[in-house]
């Protein structure tokens, strides 16, 4: 095989290897950090979180959030929500009928976001890190 042509191959294999290592949705994956409350007093408590973003197995289109949040050292499951993904925006917006909205903004490993309630009132505030 001509080195140019050995070349290519070896570059196309690389990068195979390196699309199949990235999520195909900056969103999927597993994150840790902190969801803190911003309404006191309230029944809510600052949490580290644990979530744990996946596609729907049975929903094409639908981003699954499952969110733990950290007690004691261990995962204790919170709940799990069915989500959409917009890529221009870089935002998973997750949307609890009358309890509230989730909207999340990823970039890189980073992603931010806020839960507002049906009545506009930002009730936490989401800072957590993709882990490994």
């Amino acid at each position: 095989m001509p080195r140019a042509a050995a070349l290519f191959v070896c570059g196309m294999i690389l990068q195979l290897a390196a699309s199949a290592q990235a999520p195909k949705i900056p969103v999927l994956g597993t994150w840790k950090g902190s969801s803190l409350c911003t309404v006191r007093p309230s029944p809510c408590r600052d949490e580290v979180a644990f979530y744990t973003i996946t596609e729907s197995a049975t929903t094409k289109g639908v981003i699954v959030w499952k969110a733990d949040k950290i007690v004691d050292g261990q995962r204790v499951e919170m709940g799990v929500l069915e989500c959409s993904y917009s890529a221009p925006e870089h935002t998973l917006t997750c949307n609890m009928p009358n309890k509230g909205v989730w909207e999340l903004h990823v970039s890189g490993n980073r992603m931010t976001g806020t839960l507002k309630l049906p009545d506009g009132t930002l009730y936490r505030k989401v800072n957590v890190k993709r882990e490994p």
